[in-house]
C-alpha cells in the first residue's frame, strides 16, 4: 500500500471509528499532505524509509517556509498519530519521530471579559425580531460555557428548563450535562414562548427554521459588542473563556471547571489558573500583613 493510501485509510478510520469531527480530520489531512509532499521531493517511497534525521529535516523545512511553532507541534502530532497506528497494524517497524521534538510554544493566555463587561454584553437589547434569540444565545454561552458547535446544534429536547440543565454533545462525541443559570433559563423560556418548543427542532434557528449558522452567531456577537462599545474583540469562544475564568476565580475548583468545559485533559483547563493572578495579587496585597507591595 502506498503512503498516500495508508494516510487515506487512517483518516477514514479517524472519521468512522473514532468519530473525529470534520475539522479534526481536515487538519490531519492538511498536515499529512505536507509529509507526503516532503517524501516525494526527497524520493522516499515508504514510511519505513523515514528516520529521525529525515523528520528533523522535514520540520526544519516547514519552519523555514513560515510555519509557526504551534503549527509545527500540531504537524508533529499528526505524524506521530499516523505512525503509532501503522506500528500497531504492523505496517511500520519503527517510529521515525523517536527523539524528535518541535519548538517550544509560548502559550498565549486567552482574553476574557470582566464581570461588568460580560453582564453588559449578555443584557444587550439588540432590538427587532432577533432580540429574544440573541439574548437567549448570549445568556446560555456565558451561563454554561458552551462551545459554538455545541450551541448551534442544541434542540429543545436537550434542555431541562425546570431542572436548569442542558445536555450537550461535545468533542469526540462525548455527552455532558451542564447547569443553566436562572437568567439563561428565563431568556430561553421567552424564546420558546415566541417560537415554540418542538422537541426535535433547533433552539436557535436561522432562515427556514434550520439550525443557525455558526458564522451568523459570530457576526451577531461582534455587532452587539460594538453596540456596547466593548474594547475587546468579542467572539463565541471569548464567552467560554470568560465563563471558565469567572468560575475558577470564584470556586477555585479546577476539576469541576474541567468537567463543566468538557476538557479531556486537565492541562487544558489549567491555563485559566494563570488568568486569576492579578485578582489573587490584589487579595494578597489587601490581606497579607507583610505584603511588600501593599501601599
Amino acid at each position: 500500500m502506498s503512503p498516500a493510501s495508508q494516510v487515506d485509510a487512517w483518516l477514514q478510520r479517524l472519521a468512522s471509528e473514532r468519530q473525529a469531527s470534520v475539522h479534526t480530520v481536515d487538519a490531519y489531512r492538511r498536515d499529512l499532505a505536507k509529509l507526503l509532499r516532503f517524501m516525494e521531493a526527497q524520493g522516499v517511497a515508504t514510511f519505513d524509509a523515514l528516520d529521525p534525521n529525515r523528520m528533523r529535516s522535514f520540520v526544519a523545512a516547514e519552519h523555514r517556509a513560515g510555519l509557526s511553532a504551534k503549527s509545527l507541534q500540531r504537524l508533529l502530532s499528526s505524524c506521530r498519530s499516523l505512525f503509532r497506528q501503522l506500528i500497531r497494524e504492523g505496517a511500520l517497524a519503527h517510529d521515525p519521530l523517536t527523539g524528535v521534538r518541535g519548538p517550544k510554544v509560548r502559550r498565549k493566555l486567552p482574553q476574557v471579559l470582566d464581570v461588568d463587561e460580560a453582564g453588559a454584553l449578555v443584557e444587550t437589547d439588540s432590538g427587532g425580531k432577533l432580540a429574544v434569540r440573541d439574548r437567549a444565545m448570549l445568556e446560555l454561552f456565558y451561563s454554561s460555557g458552551l462551545r459554538l458547535s455545541e450551541l448551534v446544534n442544541l434542540r429543545w429536547i436537550d434542555l431541562d428548563l425546570d431542572g436548569g440543565e442542558v445536555r450537550v454533545l461535545g468533542k469526540g462525541g462525548k455527552t455532558r450535562v451542564v447547569p443553566v443559570g436562572r437568567p439563561a433559563v428565563s431568556a430561553l423560556r421567552t424564546l420558546g414562548t415566541a417560537e415554540g418548543m418542538q422537541p426535535d427542532s433547533a433552539i436557535f434557528r436561522g432562515r427556514g427554521g434550520a439550525p443557525i449558522n455558526p458564522r451568523t452567531v459570530q457576526l451577531r456577537m461582534n455587532k452587539l459588542a460594538l453596540q456596547q462599545g466593548l474594547p475587546k474583540h468579542v467572539h463565541p469562544h471569548l464567552l467560554r473563556h470568560t465563563f471558565a475564568s469567572h468560575m475558577l476565580e470564584s470556586s477555585g475548583d479546577l476539576r469541576a471547571v474541567q468537567e463543566l468545559l468538557g476538557h479531556a485533559d486537565i492541562a487544558t483547563t489549567q491555563i485559566y489558573t494563570h488568568l486569576d493572578f492579578q485578582h489573587l495579587a490584589k487579595v494578597y496585597d489587601a490581606a497579607h500583613p507583610r505584603a511588600k507591595r501593599k501601599p
